[in-house]
């Protein structure tokens, strides 16, 4: 039986990442996943913001594209246009960028075992059963489930997790067409709280998608309907089909449970207005390096229990914000969304939210908006629906 200080069940961004902090400080580490390649499928819009590249190691080579604006559509194509001066986003090489972070993990002195699925965990003395064989086990003084939206980690003290599907086509319109630095986002009472996308990666090519409560014919209808009714979109040619399941957030999830404790998906490290992790992920990633380091040191698995608090401290504010739009969004009607769209940019709300707009912190730019009445002019017809309990 192997022995590990640190078994990190995932290789995917957010467990290698983690795993290379530790491996950097001198534990014995082992990555487990359950692919036989890491980052394969895509199952990512690939759209990360700004802050990526203060919180993780990002090399040009994975951008395809620095994104400085979006064009935000109503259901009846309002459009409010949001521009910045200096990039705001990045479209990422997912795939690639996956596979160096493993690999930096690897440089870093962390093990790394492809097909190794985990059956299950026990938490109490860190014994890690694996799927093909229950006479193959290892064991770890920490385990740390980065398995994702349906992780087996997690599962073993948490009740099933609840997501949306998403989907997504890499398309090619044949001409040029996309200003390659402005996504698309269209607004859609059929998907709210979630929402549709065009991320260009090219002037003819882009990568477009959607994230909803819905099964996936419903999501294929979803893009079909869409290409066949936005003109930069026209005569499409869907080059590959992708399909994913992206957590919801679940500010009661239990994230530690005696020497396990869980990171990204795994943990619904999730933006509930966007479906994004991956920041967030990065920084937890840190964050939990720090807190397991001090446990293993002082030899008291105890305190682990610092993990879920220290995340409270640094997220619970901004997440109580963005679950509020998200609840606001989901009541919303098309005839609705329309009317917020027409207020909004009468108000002149494309310029505050070009100021204040952020991909990972949506709080500032909602607390602005409120300081300067822009909400209440819209809210009212939301009031007399009964929305404004929402809001408390």
């Amino acid at each position: 039986m192997n022995q590990y200080d640190i078994a990190v069940v995932g290789a995917g961004p957010v467990g290698s990442t983690f795993a290379r902090y530790m491996a950097e400080k001198g534990f014995k580490v082992a990555i487990l996943e359950k692919k036989k390649e890491v980052g394969v499928p895509l199952q990512c819009a690939g759209l990360l913001g700004k802050k990526i590249k203060k919180v993780n190691n990002l090399p040009d080579e994975f951008i395809i594209n620095s994104v400085h604006g979006a064009f935000l559509h109503s259901p009846a194509d309002t459009v409010l246009s949001v521009n910045k001066k200096r990039p705001e986003a990045y479209v990422l090489d997912r795939v690639e960028y996956d596979k160096f972070l493993a690999e930096l993990a690897v440089n870093s002195g962390a093990d790394i075992f492809l097909n190794h699925g985990v059956e299950k965990v026990d938490s109490s003395n860190g014994d890690i059963h694996f799927k093909k064989s229950q006479n193959t086990k290892m064991s770890a003084d920490v385990i740390v489930g980065a398995d994702g939206h349906s992780s087996v980690i997690s599962r073993s003290f948490n009740p099933p997790v609840k997501s949306f599907q998403a989907a997504q086509y890499l398309v090619d319109v044949g001409e040029r067409r996309f200003k390659e630095d402005f996504v698309h986002l269209y607004a859609d009472s059929k998907v709210s709280p979630g929402f549709l996308w065009t991320i260009p990666l090219s002037e003819n090519t882009a990568r477009v998608g959607l994230f909803a409560d819905a099964n996936y014919p419903q999501l294929t209808q979803f893009l079909d309907e869409l290409i066949k009714k936005r003109p930069e979109l026209a005569g499409t040619t869907i080059l590959k089909k992708f399909y994913g399941v992206i957590p919801k957030h679940d500010p009661q999830k239990k994230l530690v449970n005696d020497r396990v404790i869980l990171l990204g998906d795994a943990a619904s490290q999730i933006k509930p207005t966007t479906g994004g992790g991956l920041i967030m992920g990065f920084v937890c990633a840190r964050m939990a390096s720090r807190i397991v380091s001090q446990a293993l040191d002082a030899e008291d698995i105890n305190l682990l229990q610092n993990y879920p608090k220290t995340y409270d401290d640094k997220f619970k504010n901004e997440l109580k914000v963005q679950l509020m739009v998200h609840k606001v969004f989901k009541s919303l009607n098309d005839s609705d969304l329309e009317y917020m769209f027409r207020k909004l940019k009468e108000e002149g709300a494309e310029d505050i939210i070009s100021q204040y707009g952020d991909m990972d912190n949506q709080s500032p730019l909602v607390k602005e908006m409120f300081k300067r009445g822009i909400l209440f002019s819209i809210l009212p017809k939301m009031l007399s629906r009964g929305i404004s309990s929402l809001w408390k």
